[in-house]
């Protein structure tokens, strides 16, 4: 009866060990699949590499909407052409020094 029972143990554990052996086959081919995939995607950097953070969703919201209104008004308002367009140059390069002022930090 022993001699069945351990012969049956021993059946057991080969059996548990190929099972094992499998097992880890398995994960190293997904582990070295991943790090393939992970060496050919390039890498995204995310966020902003400086101190300060970056305008929040609703600032630049408000900074494409005023700018967006103040080039409805001068387009309405002024008549020359070649003053609109200076104005409109003029604005825009201006643009970053009036988010500074307005937001008390740098773009």
């Amino acid at each position: 009866m022993s001699r069945e029972r351990a012969r049956r143990r021993a059946v057991r554990e080969a059996e548990q060990a190929r099972e094992r052996a499998v097992r880890q086959r398995q994960v190293a081919r997904r582990q070295r699949r991943r790090a393939v995939v992970r060496r050919l995607t390039p890498q995204v950097r995310r966020g902003r590499s400086g101190r300060l953070p970056r305008h929040s969703r609703g600032e630049r919201a408000a900074i494409v909407l005023l700018t967006g209104a103040a080039l409805i008004l001068i387009w309405t308002f002024v008549d020359n052409l070649a003053l609109r367009v200076a104005l409109m140059v003029l604005l825009l390069l201006v643009l970053p020094a009036i988010v500074v002022i307005a937001l008390d930090r740098r773009t």
